[in-house]
Order: C-alpha cells, then sequence, then structure tokens
C-alpha cells in the first residue's frame, strides 16, 4: 500500500507569517500539487500564562506540546482555516485535527462542520479532543475536570443529529428536544473522525471504537497501544482493518538553532508501515525555512517516501 501523507499547516511560524492566512492555503494547494493526500490544522481558541509552564520548546521550529508554547503563539481558527482550504482545493483531504470540541456547544460545531463537509464534498477529517490546557477551559466558563464527559455527550449528539431531524437528547450537559440541525453532512454518518493521544487510555479507545475511522497517536507509535486497539475492536465486533493508522515523522535537530536532516525523518517510515500505519503526518518547517521552498519540498518528500516504499 501506498503510504499517505498529511502537512501539519499549523506551528510553521518560523517559516511564514501567522497572519498571511492566505498564504497557508496556497501552502494547501502546493501539498496537493505535490501529491499528499491531506493538510491538517491544530486548535486552540486562547492560551493562558501556563501554556509555557514547562519551558520553552528548545527549537522553534519543533512540535507545540503540553506546556511548551509561548502564550502569544498564534492559532488562526481553525475552522475558518479549513473552510478556505476547502474551498480552494478539490482532492486533498482537510483535517481539524485535535480540535477541542468540548471548547464549543456541540449544536453550533455541528452545524459548522457539515457546513464544512458540504464545502469539503465529503474531505472532511477531524479529532475532536479534550486538550490539555486549563487556562483555555477557564477562560471560556468550561468545566476542565468535566471536559471528557462533555467530550463524550458532543459525539453522540452529532451522530443523532447529523443522522436525523428532528433529533433529542437529554444528557448531564445538554438537553434539548426536537431539533433540526440541517443542512446533513455530506458524509452519510458525518465526517470521519480520528482518535488519539499519548497513550491509548480507556477513554479514546472506548471514543475510537464507537465513532472512529482512524488513530492517530502523539509521538512515537507503541506496539502496546495498537496491540490494545485491535483487542478492542474485536471484541466490538470491529476489525483493525476498518481504522487508518496515523503514524509520523520524528527526529532530533542538530541544535536549537537549525532546521532537521529530512532523510533521517523519513527512515522511520518502513518500521510504522509494519506495525500496520499507512498515514504520516509532516510538518515542513521542521526541515525548511524558506517559505518559497515549500514547493519544492513537498515534492521531494513524496519522491522519498516513493523511493523508500516502492
Amino acid at each position: 500500500m501506498k503510504p499517505k501523507l498529511v502537512s501539519v499547516l499549523t506551528e510553521n511560524w518560523t517559516m511564514t507569517d501567522p497572519r498571511d492566512v492566505r498564504g497557508i492555503v496556497r501552502m494547501a494547494q502546493e501539498a496537493e500539487d505535490a501529491g499528499f493526500d491531506m493538510i491538517m490544522i491544530s486548535d486552540h481558541v486562547l492560551l493562558g500564562p501556563s501554556a509555557g509552564s514547562e519551558g520553552r520548546m528548545e527549537n522553534p521550529r519543533d512540535y507545540a506540546m503540553p506546556g511548551n508554547q509561548d502564550p502569544a503563539t498564534e492559532w488562526p481558527s481553525s475552522i475558518v482555516m479549513l473552510s478556505a482550504i476547502a474551498a480552494a482545493t478539490s482532492r486533498i483531504r482537510v483535517g481539524g485535527i485535535a480540535l477541542i470540541a468540548p471548547l464549543r456547544h456541540p449544536l453550533a460545531l455541528a452545524k459548522d462542520l457539515a457546513t464544512l463537509d458540504l464545502l469539503a464534498e465529503g474531505r472532511l477529517v477531524i479529532q475532536p479532543t479534550v486538550s490539555w490546557h486549563k487556562d483555555e477551559y477557564d477562560a471560556l466558563g468550561v468545566p476542565f475536570t468535566k471536559r471528557g464527559k462533555i467530550l463524550d455527550e458532543d459525539l453522540e449528539i452529532w451522530r443523532r443529529v447529523w443522522a436525523e431531524s428532528p433529533a433529542s437528547f437529554h444528557g448531564e450537559f445538554f438537553d434539548f428536544t426536537d431539533v433540526y440541525v440541517d443542512p446533513k453532512p455530506r458524509t452519510p454518518k458525518g465526517p470521519a473522525m480520528w482518535f488519539g493521544g499519548e497513550s491509548l487510555t480507556d477513554p479514546v479507545l472506548n471514543r475510537l471504537v464507537k465513532y472512529g475511522s482512524g488513530y492517530h497517536p502523539l509521538g512515537r507509535p507503541k506496539a502496546d497501544d495498537v496491540a490494545k486497539l485491535r483487542a478492542g475492536l474485536e471484541s466490538a465486533g470491529r476489525s483493525i482493518d476498518e481504522i487508518e493508522m496515523v503514524g509520523g515523522t520524528r527526529v532530533e535537530f542538530p541544535d536549537a538553532h537549525s532546521v532537521a536532516p529530512l532523510p533521517e525523518a523519513l527512515k522511520g517510515i518502513p518500521a510504522q508501515l509494519e506495525m500496520g500505519f499507512s498515514t504520516f503526518c509532516i510538518k515542513p518547517s521542521i526541515f525548511i525555512d524558506e517559505r518559497d521552498k515549500h514547493a519544492e519540498f513537498c515534492r521531494e518528500v513524496v519522491r522519498r517516501v516513493d523511493a523508500l516504499t516502492s
């Protein structure tokens, strides 16, 4: 199976201006032209002082992780960005990955996601998550310690309102009767959903088994988590073959001021393929500093991955 490539289009601020949102759309078009399968946009509504509680990332090109961010880090609206990218592309999938669902009302978010799926003509993928940043929850008036239970209600509400009108739900956090949330998404049961995290916890596994079409762990995939996923799916009458397994590229920077070598990062792909992973995320700014080299970088990635896996 030919690997699928995902371009991470947030957090590339060492190579592009985060206020140049049209430029990010053009990066998506360049990735599509080069043969990438998908782009992804991550999510924060806001950051508070504790965003940097663990100190800053040593190299600013690296991934933003819990506690390693400057609170002034730019996070353009993921749904607005994905809508623009969906309208400007025709083939590439658009991913709202790490979409912090509990921060929004589930009915309003259901409407936005259904409309986005129509705009993308079924190319939308989402990864609902609870995230990690308590300041963000506090500022928006959402109980941080209840975020997992809120997400579980969100997912059930989406399933209902995307399937039928009128729909009703009576839960701990949300309660409504006979509401019409239309239009429905292009995809019959709603957008494809990935789930993941630093480890495959029981709540994540349960959501994936009930609603998921993809598994996207944070960091390097772990064999124990894959085995747990396989067993959980089988116990529910599902197969791991139904699940898109999403890996990535991680590499050590030579120092705090330089980009990382692309060939070294891609060397990890064959081993992940052996584990059953088929889709791989790549963040451009880890490997290049110059925005005008992005299109050629995308083509180089495709060429190198084809050579590694042919």
